[in-house]
């Protein structure tokens, strides 16, 4: 507030308010896990937005959401490495047992908690199908 960053105060102000309505919309008080969990919702939110806005030609809207991104991420963990994820990846899959696409499944449900916040689901979920196919 005392920089007059407008944009950024905007941005922390957004991820406090929709911090505050899970709280009360559920009634609990949020744990470190389940902010990560929101701030990566919104990033997603935002990225998004971004290539809607890119398909309609509307670059101002494309840099505050960008920006807005930008803002958010410093709140989350450090993001995963290309090699890191893979070995998170890999050791899921031996884990647990999976063979086919079947058990996508279960090898999801053990890389997600590991990754939360820290990689982007899609792709996580892209590198288990390439490597049980």
């Amino acid at each position: 507030m005392r920089a007059r960053d407008k944009p950024r105060l905007e941005s922390i102000r957004l991820a406090l308010a929709e911090i505050r309505k899970v709280e009360v919309d559920e009634r609990i008080e949020c744990d470190d896990t389940r902010i990560t969990g929101i701030l990566d919702r919104m990033v997603k939110q935002r990225r998004d937005s971004i290539a809607q806005f890119e398909a309609g030609g509307r670059e101002d809207l494309v840099a505050k959401e960008q920006g807005q991104i930008e803002v958010l991420q410093e709140f989350l963990p450090q993001a995963l490495s290309g090699e890191e994820l893979s070995a998170i990846v890999n050791n899921a899959i031996k884990q647990a047992g999976a063979q086919s696409m079947r058990d996508m499944g279960k090898v999801m449900g053990l890389i997600k908690p590991r990754v939360t916040g820290r990689a982007d689901m899609g792709e996580v979920s892209k590198q288990v199908r390439e490597l049980l196919n």
